[in-house]
């Protein structure tokens, strides 16, 4: 009871509550509970929402400060840059400055200002990033035929999630009814998209491109090989063939040689690094000639080497 005879004797004497304690029936005041600081991508619109309440017949200007720069007035814009608008709903106590579409220089402090006596003002700060996709596999990816393409795509420094993010290849959106086992999955919330590819054949090969709606494009150029693989081929979790090559090479060397010289070893080692794994089952199937003829060779310059340093 005595907080409504309170609050009479507050109306009649011209005081009402505010946002940050009492005030004067009829002053304006700003509304605190509104974001001051904002990020916007490049190209994008960005906004600074300024609520103002008991405004009645003031006005509500924008100012940049880094050059005190009268930006809109009410919903007037004095500026020559038409990117710059105030936006305001009749009855609404919102004033918003939108920067359409907004550049890395239109990043800093401004100023939401009611022409009252004296002004009252507050600052709002604006951030504008440059917002690129990613492609996790890099710039270019070789992949078995048969095997699947896997392609994971990040929208970096988005302020907001994309509303989709689409995958071209080439010039043309992959066309999920082309062909069976293609899919995508995207996340909005960790502004994430996989491309999956089943079965992937050489025709498949090309230049793949993420595109978020809100950040720059990122490609990858596919290439599916029939054949054997270079070293940014994915995989699946197998031994390299290299290594397993070299592994199977040296386990021919020492069961056929009784008594394998380190030479030897080491320069069938370097040639398994060029062999396939084709050319090792024949060297394989008729090994023993080849081997004892290096063996007898490198025994040969071995000691020819140890004579004429003595």
């Amino acid at each position: 009871m005595w907080a409504a005879h309170l609050s009479c004797i507050f109306v009649l004497f011209g005081v009402t509550a505010g946002g940050g304690g009492w005030e004067p029936l009829g002053t304006p005041y700003f509304d605190n509970s509104t974001k001051r600081e904002a990020t916007a991508a490049v190209g994008q619109p960005a906004y600074l929402h300024c609520k103002v309440r008991n405004l009645a017949d003031r006005a509500v200007s924008w100012i940049r400060k880094r050059d005190l720069h009268i930006l809109t007035v009410g919903v007037h814009t004095y500026s020559s840059d038409a990117r710059f608008a105030a936006l305001h709903a009749d009855g609404s106590d919102e004033w918003t400055l939108r920067v359409s579409p907004a550049q890395p220089r239109d990043s800093g402090a401004y100023e939401c200002q009611v022409s009252t006596e004296p002004k009252i003002s507050l600052s709002f700060r604006l951030t504008v990033v440059v917002s690129k996709a990613e492609i996790l596999s890099g710039p270019e990816l070789f992949v078995r035929a048969g095997s699947d393409i896997n392609l994971t795509c990040v929208a970096k420094y988005a302020p907001d999630p994309p509303s989709f993010i689409y995958w071209y290849r080439g010039e043309q959106v992959v066309n999920y009814a082309q062909r069976g086992g293609i899919s995508v999955e995207t996340e909005q919330r960790t502004r994430t998209s996989r491309l999956l590819i089943a079965r992937a054949a050489p025709h498949d090969s090309g230049n793949y491109t993420c595109a978020p709606s809100s950040s720059e494009s990122a490609s990858v150029i596919v290439h599916v090989l029939s054949g054997e693989r270079p070293a940014a081929m994915q995989s699946s979790g197998s031994t390299p063939p290299r290594l397993s090559r070299g592994i199977l090479m040296s386990f021919a060397i020492i069961t056929t040689l009784r008594q394998p010289k380190p030479t030897l070893v080491l320069t069938f080692l370097i040639l398994t690094y060029y062999t396939t794994i084709s050319t090792f089952i024949i060297l394989l199937l008729f090994v023993n000639t080849p081997i004892k003829f290096l063996s007898k060779f490198t025994t040969t310059y071995s000691e020819a080497t140890s004579t004429s340093s003595r």
